[in-house]
């Protein structure tokens, strides 16, 4: 079969033939149809993700298909379609999964759309209800608005009932983000990001993608009692945080990995994901996936990301 692989710690991926697997107890082999690239799959390529697999793997974090071959000790049956979390292996024609990362897909959505699903809107989810407690009425600023977590940032804050004040860099992203739901528009390029910020009364939660510059300003404009969270550094830098304003305003400082809660709280997840597929089947998301590539081409999808010039997901259709 077909897989886009690494062979070496350094080495570039390529699209290679591999032998398929067998699933053991408790794993599926699931014939693949799309798979979601994230900001994560860059990291690995270089090897400064902190759950980079030994190579040599495949990449690919979450996905979706249909399950071909059940293992002893499983409940999901052959021929249901399934999204599945499995970290690696989804760029490729066929992978064996634990069951435990693999969940039925909601009748309504796409193979596409679940492949651009769980990491996305999980991590946006697990880190405004959870981790700030966002509340109605609150004002939420979400810094990469436009991006594959950023703008599920924007579609979740709006249904908890927040004003949501989307950043992110011109007016072709911003505009995406407004599509969302956002409230507020602030170009991430103002001279004066936290003035602008303020402007707008400031932020009692900032939902930070960005780090950087971008990080640090919105971190100086938090309300008292407000909530940062940290959920990654795609400017390639870290914010810039006075631990003494945060004692001095009482903010709250939050990290957010959804894919450690795996162990952390593994039935949380599961919740999580059950709530965000039942508003999907409610019409309340909608993934927005700015483009979709073949197998053969997953270098350039990668490169899309890597360059910036996506909106919302970028997913690799297999089948």
């Amino acid at each position: 079969m077909r897989a886009f692989q690494i062979a070496a710690a350094g080495a570039p991926p390529q699209l290679v033939e591999i032998a398929p697997g067998q699933p053991g107890p408790g794993q599926l082999r699931i014939s693949i149809a799309a798979c979601g690239l994230n900001f994560a799959d860059l990291l690995m390529i270089e090897g400064k993700y902190q759950d980079t697999p030994e190579a040599p793997f495949v990449m690919g974090m979450e996905l979706a298909g249909t399950v071909l071959e059940a293992g002893s000790g499983t409940t999901i049956r052959p021929g249901t379609r399934v999204a599945v979390f499995a970290g690696q292996g989804g760029l490729a024609q066929e992978g064996i999964f634990d069951e435990s990362r693999c969940t039925p897909m909601p009748d309504s959505m796409s193979f596409s759309e679940a492949a651009a699903f769980q990491i996305a809107y999980g991590t946006s989810h697990v880190a405004l209800a959870d981790r700030a407690a966002l509340k109605p009425g609150e004002t939420l600023v979400v810094l990469g608005a436009a991006g594959g977590v950023g703008l599920t940032a924007v579609e979740i804050g709006k249904r908890m009932g927040a004003k949501v004040i989307a950043c992110a860099r011109g007016a072709d992203k911003l505009r995406v983000a407004q599509e969302a739901g956002a409230d507020v528009l602030i170009d991430t390029e103002t001279p004066d990001l936290k003035s602008a910020l303020r402007a707008e009364g400031g932020a009692d939660v900032v939902y930070d993608a960005i780090g950087g510059d971008a990080g640090s300003a919105a971190f100086r404009a938090l309300n008292p009692g407000g909530r940062f969270l940290v959920i990654g550094f795609a400017s390639g830098a870290h914010p810039e945080i006075r631990l003494n304003h945060a004692l001095v305003k009482n903010i709250a400082i939050h990290g957010l990995y959804w894919g450690g809660y795996l162990k952390l709280d593994p039935e949380r997840l599961k919740a999580s994901m059950t709530q965000l597929f039942n508003w999907f089947e409610q019409g309340g998301l909608r993934p927005h996936i700015s483009a979709e590539f073949p197998l053969e081409q997953a270098a350039e999808a990668l490169e899309m990301l890597r360059a910036r010039r996506s909106t919302g997901k970028v997913v690799v259709r297999v089948e």
